[in-house]
């Protein structure tokens, strides 16, 4: 703290003294002012982190953005707007006519009881007469029931066979088990795997579940199940998913902090589950790949990726800035929804009696400007990979190229003050002007990492649910069936179905040398049984 004077001590200064004096109490007032502005905002965005609501639309300010913006042309230069005719403003409201037999399309897949209603022959003869009436086709209609989830015990019998007059005994073939001196079947694990790792219920309360229907098996049990069964089953499966992914030329990364309870370290230390997807664009044969690490260093990226040559998607996270400069046969394309979020939070943070004043702040023109970006992006979403690239240059660029003059305008003027969001927001971006700039010298790049924090949003809302990991072998297992399972649902598969398919198929292949069937187990593959695939709506 500076010297305080008194009343009296003022008094008997002079005048260039008292200037002094006051200048530099203005500049500590401008100082303390920016870090009060500063700490009110990150208080406001940890306040609206916790019990704000997460969606980034900003509907809490006039006049909202969101990724799908729909008036990003007003920000454009050189557009011709056609004014609207009252047919286009007041449209004519049709109403939709059901579609005919989509009841009974929707419901093909599953068995049908036939249940008859009929009338005794007692009955007609009283109503029509002797002889009196005929049959009509019977008036349909459909109900769908369901049944808890059922279990079965299979005794198997293996006959045993002697010879009266030998000493040869022969005994009947006997069908593989999936774990030996086990009651563990492909559709047990598969269903505990599915309850876990698709709907993202605990163990314990799956055992519960179980001693519900009359089933005892403990947690402990379970999850040696399915350690030792994605270790032996599915993770050949992985492994070729993995040697395809790097043949990919764009791969989409991201890593989200999980805690593992006994991996000799002290407690609360944090361990990471890296996720890696063939890129938004590459809609038919889609893998996704989980993988666990104890740590987030770049030697873990490192190693995944090599062999791999393309460009990788991600967020500005120093790693990938690391790789970017020493791993010459990999570009780096940064994510602009993350930058995006730094300005979307400066609008969040405002307060309630200064949000009228939002539309006249940077933070807002930036998100304007972004968001004309994603429109006119998302308008190419349809074109082939050469003609996505060819209308980039000509619709995307010149919007990239002003909002980062603009941004440079804004940080060498000083038009926003330091350590706020929207000048880390700035920041973001400048500093990083290389790699988000990349996707505009590929057709197959996308804008931005949504695809892989999609694929990474069950893992993270299962884990606010069991919270933790017991063991590495158990996180190592997790990793492996979260691949699996997001794999398949990403290529319309049922999860439960192609796990069972999965257990039972490399059951039968275990002592195998040579892995060439794998490729008839992949989800996109024309030996997939139509029973684990899931039919799309029409």
């Amino acid at each position: 703290m500076g010297e305080i004077f008194s009343r009296d001590e003022l008094k008997q200064c002079n005048k260039e003294v008292l200037i002094t004096l006051f200048l530099k109490l203005q500049e500590q007032m401008i100082e303390m002012n920016g870090k009060l502005d500063r700490m009110a905002e990150q208080l406001a965005v940890a306040q609206n982190h916790r019990y704000g609501r997460k969606s980034e639309k900003l509907d809490v300010i006039d006049g909202q953005l969101c990724f799908n913006f729909n008036e990003a042309e007003a920000l454009l230069e050189n557009i011709y707007v056609v004014e609207p005719v009252e047919e286009d403003v007041i449209p004519t409201v049709v109403k939709r006519k059901k579609t005919r037999g989509k009841r009974k399309e929707d419901l093909s897949r599953l068995p049908v009881e036939m249940i008859s209603h009929t009338l005794s022959e007692e009955e007609l003869t009283d109503i029509f007469g002797p002889d009196g009436w005929k049959q009509l086709p019977d008036e349909t209609y459909m109900r769908v029931k369901v049944e808890p989830a059922r279990y079965t015990v299979e005794e198997h019998h293996v006959c045993v066979y002697a010879g009266k007059t030998t000493d040869k005994i022969v005994k009947a073939f006997r069908p593989k088990s999936l774990l030996r001196n086990s009651i563990a079947t492909p559709s047990l694990v598969a269903s505990i795997m599915n309850a876990k790792y698709v709907n993202g219920m605990p163990l314990d309360r799956i055992a519960t579940d179980f001693r519900r229907n009359e089933v005892n098996i403990s947690k402990q049990v379970m999850a040696n199940w399915v350690i030792r069964c994605s270790e032996r089953y599915l993770s050949p499966v992985y492994f070729r998913l993995h040697e395809l992914l790097l043949k990919y030329n764009v791969i989409q990364q991201d890593e989200t902090p999980v805690e593992v309870s006994k991996d000799s370290r002290p407690a609360n230390s944090k361990s990471y589950m890296w996720v890696y997807r063939s890129g938004k664009y590459y809609t038919d044969r889609v893998i996704i790949l989980y993988e666990y690490q104890k740590t987030r260093k770049a030697e873990h990226p490192q190693r995944f990726l090599e062999g791999f040559h393309g460009v990788c998607e991600c967020d500005a996270y120093a790693v990938y800035e690391k790789m970017d400069r020493e791993n010459p046969d990999i570009a780096f394309a940064f994510c602009h929804a993350h930058a995006r979020r730094y300005f979307a939070e400066a609008l969040k943070a405002l307060p309630k009696d200064q949000r009228d004043k939002a539309k006249g702040t940077i933070a807002h023109e930036a998100l304007e400007r972004i968001a004309g970006i994603y429109h006119m992006d998302n308008q190419l979403s349809e074109l082939s990979e050469e003609e996505r690239y060819r209308k980039r240059q000509l619709l995307v660029r010149p919007l990239v190229e002003a909002l980062f003059a603009w941004l440079k305008k804004v940080r060498d003027e000083k038009m926003v003050p330091e350590g706020g969001k929207t000048m880390k927001g700035v920041n973001y971006y400048l500093n990083h002007e290389k790699q988000f700039l990349e996707f505009l010298n590929h057709g197959n790049v996308p804008l931005d990492n949504n695809a892989t924090e999609s694929a990474l949003r069950n893992f993270c809302m299962h884990k606010h649910t069991w919270r933790l990991i017991d063991t590495i072998n158990g996180a190592k297992a997790s990793a492996l069936v979260y691949s699996i399972v997001e794999t398949a649902k990403a290529n319309g598969l049922n999860p439960f179905r192609y796990l069972e398919f999965l257990l039972t198929e490399m059951m039968e292949h275990e002592e195998d040398t040579d892995y060439g069937f794998l490729d008839d187990l992949l989800p996109w593959s024309e030996s997939i049984p139509d029973i684990c695939k899931i039919q799309s709506k029409k």
